[in-house]
């Protein structure tokens, strides 16, 4: 695949033509690329050499077969360490900090709660949210579930894990390192609205590094990102792609994200522009109006993708996938309102949409994503084709999965407890969510590589260009 691309690219710079595009959609759909035989035929040579020329030292073979890569995985798994290393000791530091400072003390806490908690807990989700997709694609790796071909990715721009650990990890030790400062800052009795700054002006650092035109910090991975994030807002006007629907759906489990980014924004322009004050940020009319809008927003994305989806295939079951995500809606919408009107009625609402939208996803997971819950299959109530071989973790999967997606009861529940611990159970019932959307992802991916379920490839299978033959 390398040499291919480098051939084109040469050919592209010689003929001063753009033509390597179209002629490697066709060396992306041959046999070498996609097949998982071809994958297992290397292996058996990786073995044969380790064995017989490398003394069995697996290590030493990779030097001779693989060895820019095994350079450049080395350097990123140094990287990883490191920024791990720097994280945790960041995060001892700010912890002591806090404490010293009094940070959430009766007095500093609600300033500290309404302007700096929100942007530092968009960072941390994100973060988090990073670490699972590096665990997705290691298991994917490991699993030889191709990814890269099922998502139409390049595979010499993907993304590998130890890339996207070591962005997840590089990110909260920047983010951590922001809080150090600002709690040295205000320990020095700096000026709280000088240094409440600092959340925002790290915001507006990462946003313009997403959008930097440079060629640092893998910029074909984040303009992919914001070419899908394009396609996702405008989704009736696109071609609903493998990568546009799974993009979404990781947006459906960041909602709190959205929902900080959204008071974050708010503080920012009220102390760039002076034109309304802080705490319009946190209560009335338009306050709620952009929170019923964010809350929707996902799940309206996802069901316009549902219904072009319909409009091009004619399949009844993308209508019935929007339905998941109107149930979604009506049952968001319902537990905002109730977090702003605590009476028997609204209880029983949110109550019974959200009973319905639960069964709902559970039924479309279990079902239609996963492929599970099929009584004649040969392996009882999963499906007949699995990758894993421990059946268990199937079962257990499942398990988990229904219990992660009950997590709302809580929102109805009202515990009374303070606030910087009301803020931390909704940033653990943020995260959970965020967990059981990486959980998701590896079995949807499976079955998707397994059975083509997502009807994004023309076959379920491609045919092999050898004969198949008897080995031993």
């Amino acid at each position: 695949m390398v040499a291919f691309t480098k051939i084109l690219k040469k050919f592209d710079k010689v003929s001063c033509q753009k033509a390597s595009a179209n002629y490697l959609k066709e060396v992306k759909r041959s046999h070498f690329v996609s097949s998982d035989k071809v994958v297992r035929l290397m292996d058996e040579v990786e073995s044969i050499f380790t064995t017989h020329f490398a003394n069995n030292d697996r290590k030493k073979a990779m030097k001779f077969l693989r060895p820019q890569q095994h350079k450049d995985s080395h350097m990123v798994t140094f990287l990883v360490g490191l920024s791990t290393g720097c994280f945790v000791s960041l995060f001892s530091v700010y912890a002591i900090l806090a404490h010293l400072c009094g940070i959430f003390s009766a007095t500093n806490e609600p300033a500290y709660m309404e302007t700096v908690y929100p942007v530092f807990s968009v960072f941390a989700l994100l973060s988090l949210h990073l670490f699972l997709y590096g665990c997705n694609l290691f298991m994917w790796k490991n699993t030889r579930i191709n990814y890269n071909f099922i998502f139409e990715f390049s595979p010499s721009t993907a993304l590998k894990h130890r890339d996207a650990f070591l962005i997840s990890t590089t990110l909260m030790t920047t983010v951590i390192g922001a809080m150090v400062v600002h709690l040295l800052l205000r320990a020095a009795d700096f000026s709280p609205a000088q240094i409440d700054a600092i959340p925002g002006v790290l915001l507006l650092f990462f946003i313009a590094l997403l959008i930097c035109p440079f060629d640092i910090f893998y910029r074909p991975t984040r303009y992919c990102f914001i070419r899908v994030i394009r396609n996702i807002i405008c989704s009736p006007f696109y071609k609903v792609l493998l990568v546009d629907f799974f993009m979404a759906d990781q947006l459906t489990s960041q909602i709190p994200l959205l929902r900080h980014l959204e008071t974050s924004g708010c503080h920012i322009f009220s102390r760039v522009f002076k034109t309304h004050h802080p705490e319009v940020c946190h209560s009335g009319r338009l306050y709620m109006e952009i929170t019923y809008i964010i809350s929707f927003l996902p799940y309206f994305w996802r069901a316009l993708q549902c219904v072009r989806r319909w409009f091009d295939d004619g399949d009844v079951n993308h209508l019935a996938n929007m339905g998941k995500y109107v149930s979604a809606m009506v049952a968001a919408g319902a537990r905002v309102t109730y977090s702003r009107q605590h009476d028997h009625l609204w209880f029983a609402i949110v109550l019974i949409t959200s009973v319905v939208a639960t069964i709902y996803q559970l039924y479309w997971d279990f079902i239609k994503d996963w492929g599970f819950l099929n009584p004649n299959s040969i392996n009882p109530w999963l499906r007949d084709d699995l990758i894993l071989k421990n059946k268990s973790i199937y079962y257990m999967s499942m398990a988990v999965n229904v219990v992660l997606r009950v997590t709302w009861v809580e929102t109805i529940m009202h515990f009374k407890i303070g606030r910087v611990q009301s803020r931390l159970l909704d940033f653990v019932l943020a995260a959970l969510e965020v967990i059981r959307r990486g959980h998701w992802n590896f079995y949807r991916l499976e079955n998707e590589h397994l059975n083509n379920v997502g009807h994004y490839r023309a076959v379920k299978t491609v045919p092999l260009p050898f004969r198949e033959t008897d080995s031993d």
